[in-house]
């Protein structure tokens, strides 16, 4: 039985650091959509420039992983008027809250992944490359766990914040009007894989006009380098923020593809 639960999951109960108000914008949290018996599960980061969260980059992909039988989780992370770095904190916080309650979901907490769409694969991608094994001291239990992905799956993600590639919106919103050049070094994560990188799957479109696909082979390259393992799948047509693509069945193929590498990392039905 896979269905989301009828309450979310506030991230931090006892009031979100950094917040500027109490309503459900200041409040980051999880939506579960859980699967009887998964013993994997990824928070997924719909995407939407750092400004919104697009719906069909959320619920529908927490479906799809349910029916490979992976646990999913829908996270509301904080966007503009939050600048970087309370989507990062957001993100980081939402695989050490899984992690933590593992237990509680019956998951396996060396199974926890990330999954982001455009901003939110630059999200995930900030997520994957800076990562720290938990704060043995920390007051709040949750803090003393891991943030570092297990894997992640990056979909037409913004990935640099320099110039000509990067996705202006998203850098504004993160960043400013005038961002540094150490703000922009920074989040452009291109710059910060290294061997601890997780496992990572890509997909993006050729055409894309506004994130160009050399946001992902930049990211790609840079695994290789790396010695990171990683898929990456570039279709020669379609726009961007598709998400599972249904209107286009070759573009589509994504999601079965994405889903045999799941399953190759042991993430859902075997």
């Amino acid at each position: 039985m896979a269905g989301s639960e009828s309450v979310e999951h506030i991230l931090w109960p006892e009031g979100t650091p950094g917040a500027r108000g109490a309503g459900l914008e200041d409040t980051p949290a999880l939506t579960p959509y859980l699967v009887d018996g998964a013993t994997s599960a990824v928070v997924v980061c719909p995407g939407g420039g750092y400004g919104m969260r697009a719906q069909h980059e959320g619920e529908p992909i927490a479906q799809w992983l349910n029916s490979l039988g992976i646990t999913a989780f829908v996270l509301r992370y904080r966007v503009a008027p939050y600048p970087y770095p309370h989507a990062y904190q957001d993100a980081q916080r939402a695989i050490r809250y899984v992690r933590f309650h593992a237990a509680v979901w019956g998951l396996d907490a060396s199974k926890i992944g990330l999954l982001g769409f455009s901003a939110g694969g630059h999200l995930t991608a900030t997520a994957g490359t800076r990562h720290d094994e938990g704060n043995p001291d920390a007051a709040d239990p949750v803090d003393r766990v891991s943030s570092r992905p297990d894997l992640i799956v990056l979909c037409y993600p913004v990935i640099t914040m320099k110039d000509p590639y990067t996705h202006q919106g998203s850098r504004t919103n993160q960043l400013g009007d005038q961002p540094t050049e150490e703000q922009i070094t920074l989040l452009s994560n291109e710059l910060h894989v290294n061997e601890q990188t997780p496992p990572t799957f890509l997909w993006h479109t050729s055409e894309d006009a506004a994130v160009p696909v050399e946001n992902s082979l930049s990211f790609a390259a840079a695994l290789s380098r790396a010695g990171v393992p990683f898929d990456l799948h570039v279709y020669d047509h379609g726009r961007h923020g598709l998400g599972l693509a249904a209107e286009d069945s070759h573009i589509a193929n994504w999601s079965q593809v994405c889903g045999l590498w799941l399953q190759g990392r042991q993430f859902g039905k075997n």
